[in-house]
């Protein structure tokens, strides 16, 4: 049990920060090593021939291949993260617009569940939903609400069911 004890006197914390730096600059090994390995797939400049030479001398001489490869071509790989980087957030920014312009717009069923709600109010008859149904359902005309006024052809039909009974 002595033994034990006397574990923590022979590590001392001079020794625990060198190990920990080893082991921090082991991570940031491995982490230079994969996104260089994916640089090298990302390249188009580069042939096939070129990719497998550099990436058997990443794999092959781990050090020294990577070295060279970021003294070599180190100034690409950041203008290539770059684009990549601007290319997601383009196309993130189009979905978004694309995703907001659609949202604008509402549906048949949203169109028809208005209807249906107005009718229960009785601000439109019956003939005038079935028209404005007919016109939501063949996608032909403007929204619901003004669809039920224009479909109907009658103005004095038009004025009460907007008028809130």
């Amino acid at each position: 049990m002595s033994g034990q004890m006397y574990l923590a006197y022979d590590y001392p914390l001079l020794s625990v920060f060198w190990s920990m730096l080893v082991f921090f600059l082991w991570i940031m090994w491995f982490i230079l090593l994969f996104r260089i390995i994916v640089d090298i797939f990302r390249d188009d400049d580069m042939g096939g021939w070129a990719k497998a030479g550099w990436l058997v001398l990443v794999i092959v001489l781990p050090f020294l291949g990577v070295f060279i490869y970021v003294i070599a071509r180190g100034k690409g790989m950041g203008r290539r993260e770059v684009a990549q980087a601007r290319a997601q957030q383009e196309s993130f920014e189009s979905y978004v617009r694309e995703t907001a312009k659609g949202g604008g717009r509402s549906s048949s069923v949203d169109e028809l569940a208005k209807l249906s709600e107005i009718r229960a109010r009785g601000d439109i008859t019956d003939e005038e939903f079935r028209k404005a149904k007919e016109l939501v359902l063949s996608d032909y005309g403007p929204s619901a609400g003004a669809g039920a006024g224009a479909g109907t052809g009658t103005g004095a039909n038009a004025g009460p069911s907007t008028s809130g009974r």
